[in-house]
């Protein structure tokens, strides 16, 4: 029995030392979609598909993010990288461990925002151009 009670003391222990890596991880989600869809999707000036798209960021750093389609102006947007509740946790259950992990995982952040609906609008700012060679 007594064994039983520290293994079980122990593992709430180890599971509590970095709330916020065990609960949300060092790495979101985010989806990017666009009205008209099959906009070319630009993060930090590099393409990654087209929309609608679901990327896995990491959470300790900032992107800028574009949205790209002919016959439309560019759509323009920045995530943000903002505090994480369950960084608290490491506080109030005294995970020390958690509060050196967490910043280096950057868990201790998300980015907003979590979702992107970007709506081009009609203009002619990029316009591919098409070269005719007969």
């Amino acid at each position: 029995m007594r064994i039983i009670v520290k293994t079980i003391l122990l593992s709430f222990v180890l599971f509590l030392t970095s709330c916020a890596t065990i609960i949300s991880g060092s790495r979101q989600n985010v989806e990017i979609a666009s009205e008209p869809t099959s906009a070319k999707v630009y993060i930090n000036e590099i393409g990654v598909g087209n929309t609608p798209v679901q990327k896995n960021l990491k959470r300790n750093q900032e992107y800028n993010l574009a949205l790209k389609l002919d016959r439309y102006e560019t759509y323009e947007t920045k995530l943000e990288r903002k505090f994480n509740a369950w960084y608290i946790g490491n506080i109030a259950f005294g995970g020390l461990i958690g509060i050196i992990i967490d910043p280096i995982t950057g868990a201790m952040h998300k980015l907003k925002p979590e979702e992107i609906n970007g709506s081009p609008k009609s203009g002619t700012t990029y316009i591919r151009k098409m070269v005719n060679y007969s």
